[in-house]
């Protein structure tokens, strides 16, 4: 009997690791994320709820063979700076990194971890890939726009109001990306018999300077160029343009929130496009074999309750051609 119970207790004890290996040979793989708007953003909220759908359709399951971790900068560059050095110390797989500075934060701390990014303009450019088709080094993703998609939106603005011959452009300096919207507006405008006016800002102060100071002199409007610190401060753009009755042409996020218009593509559809990416890399592929991929499509949308609340008539035949029509 004493020999018999040896025999099973050792079995047991033989059996235990066996059985925890089992339990622990699905390997838990990391991915960090470094999103450029606050936690609370409902952008921000919809695009971690986009990524993880799409992850988890692929098989990655949060908690079971995958683990995010995920940081909101809020467009903080200093958060931008401290949130990319935590996320490559944690030894990730792979990094999806969103914006211009939120990418520039994450390369300069890692030129070997995979980065996909999405929401970032004109890579190459911007010396961020060596090309779109073969991007080589450790960074690949989805951009947001190219530059003369904001030379269409001189038109769009000169298409319902066709009085403007002076825009106002908004934006925070410390994203580079939005300087090669600026030049792009800069160049289209003359063709176009408007006056681009550069107005940089730094918090909403400067941003009532800046409308305040575009009301002055009649035909005016206004450009807030898409970035994660203008969406932070839409309110108090929206505020100051509707006050001061100025036509407001934005991203998504202003314009559904009281701007006049926009003609942009859906951001939070880029983190479900990433998803793939990350899926392969996580399977062995490698960002710099993976293509740099740029939107095929974009949506008009008029806020016709913004219109009417300013006091301009939108022509029929702009209304016909948006995609969306906010009453």
């Amino acid at each position: 009997m004493k020999r018999r119970r040896f025999i099973t207790v050792l079995g047991g004890a033989a059996a235990w690791p066996l059985a925890g290996y089992a339990q622990q040979s699905e390997q838990v793989r990391r991915v960090g994320v470094l999103m450029d708007r606050p936690e609370n953003d409902p952008i921000a909220r919809a695009s971690v709820a986009a990524l993880g759908k799409a992850l988890a359709d692929l098989g990655w399951v949060e908690g079971k063979n995958i683990r995010i971790d995920y940081r909101f900068a809020a467009s903080d560059p200093t958060l931008f700076k401290t949130y990319a050095e935590e996320l490559v110390g944690l030894s990730p797989d792979a990094i999806l990194a969103s914006s211009t500075p939120g990418l520039a934060a994450v390369r300069e701390q890692t030129r070997t971890i995979p980065i996909v990014f999405v929401n970032v303009s004109d890579p190459l450019d911007q010396g961020f890939v060596q090309s779109l088709a073969r991007p080589g080094g450790n960074i690949t993703g989805f951009t947001d726009s190219d530059a003369p998609v904001l030379e269409k939106w001189l038109q769009l603005l000169k298409d319902v109001v066709p009085s403007i011959t002076r825009v106002g452009v908004i934006f925070n300096p410390g994203n580079p990306a939005l300087d090669l919207y600026n030049r792009a507006i800069e160049a289209a405008a003359p063709s176009l018999g408007m006056m681009v006016t550069l107005a940089p800002v730094h918090d909403d102060a400067g941003i009532e300077e800046a409308v305040a100071a575009q009301a002055r002199e009649p035909n005016g409007a206004l450009i807030a160029l898409p970035s994660a610190f203008n969406a932070a401060h839409g309110d108090a753009m929206i505020a100051a343009a509707t006050r001061h009755r100025l036509p407001l042409m934005s991203g998504s996020a202003i314009t559904r929130a009281g701007g006049l218009m926009t003609y942009w593509m859906d951001v939070v559809a880029l983190y479900a496009q990433a998803a793939p990416y990350i899926d392969r890399i996580l399977n062995g592929a490698s960002a710099a074999d993976l293509s740099v991929q740029q939107p095929t499509r974009y949506k008009l949308i008029i806020n016709l309750k913004t219109a009417k609340a300013i006091g301009l008539t939108v022509p029929p035949a702009m209304l016909d051609l948006a995609d969306e029509v906010i009453e």
